[in-house]
């Protein structure tokens, strides 16, 4: 008799999906549903629906999914990397690996615009912009940047829009890492700018440019003088940045103290694991005189409604979403679980653990320079903080595979040359290793180690004399003790996933799920450098693949790029590759990008950076497209159209019923499609935009595919093309968008692991459940609030937007005394004022069971009877506890004075001995703007107040 083996008890999809099945079956009544297929049949328009299953297959379970990754990864060889170019191994401390990286209380909270509920992650934020400015000698930082090369990248555009100079052309050193030169002639290019690249000392004509850049040290490992140059520049009215390496800072003069205006580089040696190149944080610091033409996230000191000190983040109005083509930079996110764990890094070795460090790094690789010298080495490089350069000749080859052989990768700097970069993991055994495959024999190393002379390689004239890293904060956690509770206390001011639902429309604050995140911290991923050798990366080949194949697969493109490292870089790199497709095609002229008014702000800017003029498409009264409108735009640009982007569900969180026309439209005049992927999770499993007319999506995998958003970053915006713009995916052609081949490879195993444990019904039963839950929060809260835009059967998409205007109107209360009263409900607001002002943008995703999504309507039903209260004259809006909020502990004690009772303005939905406190009242954002402090101040500065 055939033996019947029992199925699988649970599959993780209901672990993922938040409403069990009585309590859709509620939830579909509720909403006036008969099922699940009947909603979407009356949700998605026909021409698009799409259930069939993709080839995912079927789901694995957790430990299935976690032994397949482990199988994978296994695949990877770890070797010591000495290989340098901007990569180091590093010591992450465990009380930093456990209690952030691997604590969901900082992974999964959102970006800090909601300042009261944020105070932690943006205490953490303030540390390392003070850390960053401190190194660099200059007045302000920004909250970090997507990585080095980008950073550079940056800095070209920031030099560009604040320099005297006319020029066209920027001036890049020789001696700078080649995947930064890479994206920077990727950058350059569509705008207009030349990059000129050679020795500064002799090749640099700095009346004919606008800027510079300098590597200090350079990709060699050589460390030069820069004043000289950097006089020059400033003399022809030019800017100069500079590139440098934190570590060396600790020992080395600052840029800012060499003159420098802008000082850019990665954090990554400050416990960050290489982890395939990313994520890490990059970082910049420019003078004060430029801080409104920085680009990136800034956090500044404010305070609240009683004058205590709060952050919040600054000079918002730069934000993309509001300045839009006009926008310094497309970059709307920053990598902020990296920067703080570099913060933290910082905090717990302070000042003198930083020094041991460095000086400890420098002094190995000393020992290896004078070792290779009495061996009779040429040793290039004279003046070094970590890495060396010698020339091999012919023996070059020999001698990295006799490294090879020894476990060590080195660089393959051609021509002979040899790169070995030391770092905080080196050891005495690593430096004997290297000396054995240069030719000693054990007897020739021991008198090294017994008659060597040792020199510092620092150039004495570029000796840092400033004092480093002296706020309090870098002095006071130096136990594990003292660090594990300062890292605790931050987290429990703050509000993320692991406490409340974060109904944030367009972004969507998923589950990122523990199975998921395991693989992240082993060092099969997190150890290897992005440019070891192939052999060395089959593990992540491997997963590179799967999950190319299995994004096609969802999408129904053709190709992928893995290579953008935030969904900012994924549009740019689309718009590229539209860009060369046209160009290929001899279409020079095709320079119009068709974007509708209810745009993402990013969408404009990384049209403005691809060298394309901005049309905006008018929408009509129901969020949609103004198709007419379209037709008259393209008709006005007719043979000038290149693309259009739109979002799709609208950013109004609508199908469009016409997306196939609109293609079809743009098509016919000769443009591409960019369909903004921000709203994928209204599609996955139902529809697939490379299959019913667009050309180019990028995936948000820190959205739709499970990366936690980290308080605001990391990020992956990887793009889906068709087979005919695939020649023009970044790698093909020398463009480059992220300074690692795959951007951030080292959280890929995230998207992987999720696509895995779900299959191809769990997938689609995710986004079933995604529309189920926002049409069920319109149903429970159109008596109270109206909600702006459905579809053309009644129904909104994975996200609506409730308006809160005609409140406002009538008495008063505005938009965010809804938002901060949300607080002492212990909610993160909604999306506030996006895509229309006035309103919230609610997602409550599929994650989200019926008992949070009643928890929040009750919560919005129970803020609404307090606006009937002003309504009807009961309160004053200046005196109800709708402009109070959010309500502190400091309210539990002394006089109240207030026309409402204590206890309903501090437990509005009853005592609740769990509740969240927000540590701050209401911030003051403009006294923020006009006493801007963005770094730790002096701690007489708390007590003044």
């Amino acid at each position: 008799m055939t033996i019947l083996w029992p199925e699988q008890t649970e599959d993780f999809s209901s672990r993922h999906i938040g409403p069990r099945s009585s309590e859709i079956a509620e939830m579909l009544q509720t909403i006036g549903a008969s099922s699940l297929d009947d909603l979407i049949d009356r949700t998605v328009p026909k021409a698009i629906l799409d259930r069939g299953d993709h080839g995912i297959g079927a789901a694995l379970t957790e430990q299935q999914a976690l032994a397949r990754l482990r199988e994978i990864a296994s695949r990877n060889r770890v070797l010591t990397s000495m290989i340098g170019q901007g990569y180091y191994d590093t010591v992450l401390p465990p009380v930093i690996q456990r209690n952030i990286l691997e604590n969901p209380a900082w992974y999964t909270a959102y970006t800090p615009y909601q300042p009261e509920i944020s105070q932690g992650r943006l205490e953490a934020l303030l540390n390392f912009q003070t850390l960053v400015a401190d190194l660099t000698g200059l007045d302000i930082a920004n909250a970090s940047l997507l990585d080095e090369g980008t950073a550079c990248a940056e800095a070209m555009a920031l030099a560009k829009r604040v320099c005297k100079s006319k020029s066209d052309r920027f001036f890049v050193d020789a001696d700078t890492h080649p995947q930064t030169l890479a994206v920077l002639k990727t950058r350059a290019e569509p705008l207009g700018w030349e990059i000129v690249v050679g020795d500064p000392a002799t090749d640099l004509d700095a009346a004919s440019v606008f800027g510079a850049l300098l590597s200090y040290p350079g990709s060699s490992g050589a460390v030069r003088d820069p004043r000289g140059v950097i006089e020059a520049v400033h003399a022809q009215g030019g800017i100069v940045a500079v590139t440098c390496d934190p570590l060396a800072l600790v020992m080395l003069e600052s840029p800012g103290a060499l003159g420098a205006d802008i000082a850019i580089g990665s954090m990554q040696r400050y416990g960050v694991p290489m982890g395939g190149g990313g994520p890490h944080a990059g970082f910049m610091a420019t003078k004060d005189a430029y801080k409104r033409h920085m680009p990136g996230r800034l956090v500044g000191v404010s305070r609240d409604s009683v004058g205590r000190p709060a952050y919040r983040l600054a000079l918002q109005t730069r934000e993309q979403h509001i300045r839009r083509e006009k926008a310094t930079s497309n970059i709307c996110t920053a990598q902020v679980l990296l920067a703080v764990i570099a913060s933290m890094y910082a905090v717990y070795h302070g000042p003198e653990g930083l020094k041991a460090i460095a000086g400890r790094t420098h002094r190995l690789a000393t020992i290896l320079a004078a070792g290779l010298k009495a061996l009779g080495v040429t040793v290039e490089t004279e003046t070094f903080f970590d890495t060396l350069t010698v020339q091999a000749g012919s023996d070059a080859q020999g001698i990295l595979a006799k490294a090879l052989d020894a476990g060590i990768n080195l660089r393959d700097a051609g021509e002979g040359r040899i790169g070995l970069s030391c770092d905080e993991a080196t050891t005495p055994a690593t430096i004997r290793a290297l000396w054995q495959c240069f030719g000693a024999d054990e007897a020739r190393i021991a008198v090294l180690e017994r008659e060597l002379s040792v020199e510092e390689a620092l150039p004495q004239a570029l000796s840092r004399q400033a004092a480093l890293l002296t706020h309090p904060v870098f002095h006071v956690h130096r136990s594990e003790t003292d660090l594990l509770r300062y890292m605790r206390s931050l987290s429990d001011k703050d509000l993320a996933l692991d406490r409340t639902m974060i109904p944030l429309g367009s972004c969507t604050m998923k589950l990122n799920a523990t199975a998921e995140m395991i693989p992240i911290t082993w060092p099969e991923f997190g150890r290897i450098h992005p440019f070891a050798p192939k052999d060395q990366q089959a593990g992540y080949a491997e997963l590179f693949a799967y999950l190319e194949r299995t994004l096609c697969a969802i999408s129904g493109y053709d190709a992928v790029s893995l290579q953008p490292n935030s969904g900012a870089q994924g549009e740019f790199a689309g718009l590229l590759a539209i860009r060369g497709y046209h160009q290929a095609r001899g279409d020079m002229d095709r320079d119009v990008c068709l974007i509708p008014a209810s745009a993402h702000g990013t969408n404009p800017a990384s049209a403005h950076m691809v060298g394309m003029r901005v049309v905006v498409v008018a929408c009509d009264s129901n969020g949609n497209v103004d198709v007419e409108d379209l037709k008259a735009k393209i008709a006005q640009h007719d043979g000038r159209v290149a693309a259009i982007m739109i979002t799709y569900p609208s950013t109004h969180g609508v199908f469009e019923e016409r997306i196939v026309e609109i293609c079809d439209l743009v098509h016919a005049a000769g443009g591409q499609v960019y369909l903004d992927g921000a709203n994928l999770n209204a599609q996955v499993g139902l529809a697939r935009p490379g299959l019913y007319g667009a050309d180019v999506s990028h995936f948000n995998l820190h959205k739709t595919f499970c990366i936690p958003h980290g308080g605001g970053g990391p990020g992956m915006g990887p793009i889906g093309v068709g087979s005919h713009l695939a020649p023009y995916l970044p790698g093909q052609n020398g463009v480059a968008v992220s300074a690692a081949p795959y951007g951030s490879a080292s959280i890929l195993p995230i998207s992987a692991a999720y696509i895995m444990m779900m299959g191809d019904e769990g997938l689609r039963r995710a986004t079933e459940v995604a529309i189920l839950n926002a049409n069920y929060i319109a149903a429970r809260l159109e008596a109270h609030y109206p909600v702006l835009y459905r579809g053309s059967n009644g129904f909104t998409a994975h996200e609506c937007i409730v308006d809160l205007r005609p409140i406002k109107d009538a008495v008063g209360v505005t938009v965010d005394d809804i938002a901060k009263r949300l607080i002492d409900h212990g909610f993160h607001a909604p999306t506030v004022s996006f895509p229309v002002a006035g309103t919230f943008m609610i997602e409550p995703t599929e994650s989200e069971g019926k008992v949070e999504l009643d928890r929040f309507c009750d919560a919005m039903i129970a803020i609404r009877a307090e606006i009937a209260d002003v309504e009807a004259g009961a309160v004053a809006v200046e005196d109800s506890p709708l402009r109070f909020a959010p309500h502190t502990t400091a309210d539990l004690a002394g006089e109240w004075g207030r026309p409402y009772a204590r206890e309903k303005g501090c437990f509005p939905g009853g005592v609740n001995t769990s509740k969240y406190w927000s540590p701050v009242g209401r911030l003051d954002n403009a006294w923020g703007d006009r006493n801007l402090v963005c770094s730790c101040p002096d701690i007489s500065t708390y007590a003044d107040v």
